[in-house]
């Protein structure tokens, strides 16, 4: 029984501690009613913070009283150093439509207008990559109809999918 007791309060201890992995999922799809390319993002919260906080100089605070009123500024312009989108050959620009809290990660969601057709779309991805050696940045994407994904690191920071 005594070894039981152990177990369960060593497992309740384990789920408060910090996360041993770093995976962010980025999934990408072409709505051709709105001609549009919608991406939604989903990061640890703490370690956004943390990298935000280093490269800003800030201290973001983030799900507190204290979570500066301004702080969809520093997560768009983080997301803009570390996550550049290229359409057909040309890079393109994304509009931050919002952010969503759920218990420990931050869903970011992204928006390209004027999106017609779809032959290529390049990602590279070096969002918590230099705060994480070991952060992996998955995309997966469905364009016309076709779903592909890359997987990123480190050391493979851009991928190409073509269509």
């Amino acid at each position: 029984m005594k070894k039981i007791l152990i177990l369960f309060v060593g497992i309740s201890l384990l789920s408060f501690t910090e996360h041993k992995y770093y995976l962010a999922l980025t999934e990408i799809e072409h709505n051709t009613k709105s001609n549009s390319i919608q991406m939604i993002m989903n990061v640890f919260m703490d370690d956004i913070e943390l990298a935000i906080n280093k490269e800003q100089g800030v201290d973001l605070k983030l799900t507190t009283k204290d979570e500066p009123k301004n702080v969809d500024e520093y997560f768009f312009n983080y997301l803009k150093d570390n996550f550049v989108v290229s359409v057909n050959n040309k890079k393109v620009s994304y509009n931050f439509i919002g952010k969503e809290y759920e218990d420990n990660i931050i869903y970011f969601y992204l928006e390209i207008d004027n999106v017609y057709k779809i032959n290529s779309i390049e990602i590279e991805n070096n969002v918590l990559i230099s705060h994480f050696p070991e952060q992996q940045n998955l995309i997966k994407a469905k364009i016309n109809n076709t779903k592909k994904s890359l997987f990123l690191t480190r050391e493979n920071n851009k991928g190409l999918l073509n269509y």
